[in-house]
């Protein structure tokens, strides 16, 4: 099943949830910490329908869904992405990690790999930070990795959406043994 944007938009939340059941789901989480930006969050919906997760963890004060500036960037795809608001992200990661997720975090620091380099466990659950504050030392302390995307300009950061999708489309590749390049 394939809907177009139009098709998103116009889709209705109970229909979408019946149909969930049938799509295919990676063995990925998405856990956003304290991301702030509603379109961010709405992209991150549509990042994680492209990706197939298995849900994404909307952690912190945040704005949940529906909200319409999220709906407009998601393009609708919050209705098909399973996903739960949780206060504390610390919580969150510590059920995952119970659950046996691997956790990764999407940050520079110390003790960071560069995201080619990275050797991924599945479930894997990749944590994403604040558009101003990143991620908190005492959440990277809970995380098993830190990835690293390398930057050659003068900026020193990604776009928190764009710095996950890298290390997320890299996780996946690594999961399903895909070619460094592929054409259809």
């Amino acid at each position: 099943m394939k809907l177009n944007s139009h098709q998103l938009r116009q889709s209705r939340v109970g229909e979408s949830q019946k149909k969930q059941k049938l799509l295919k789901r990676q063995p990925l989480v998405l856990v956003l910490d304290n991301v702030l930006d509603t379109y961010n969050i709405g992209s991150f919906f549509r990042l994680a329908d492209a990706l197939g997760v298995e849900k994404i963890y909307l952690c912190g004060s945040v704005v949940t869904p529906p909200n319409i500036k999220i709906h407009r960037a998601s393009i609708g795809t919050w209705k098909w992405v399973p996903w739960q608001q949780i206060n504390s992200t610390r919580d969150c990661l510590l059920k995952l990690k119970k659950d046996g997720y691997h956790l990764v975090a999407c940050e520079q620091g110390e003790g960071s790999v560069l995201y080619q380099k990275a050797k991924y466990k599945y479930p894997l659950a990749i944590v994403a930070g604040s558009e101003n504050n990143g991620i908190s030392k005492d959440i990277l302390k809970i995380c098993d990795q830190i990835i690293e995307i390398p930057l050659y300009g003068v900026n020193i950061s990604l776009n928190v959406l764009v710095a996950t999708a890298i290390i997320a489309f890299d996780c996946l590749k690594k999961l399903n043994n895909l070619p460094e390049t592929s054409a259809k």
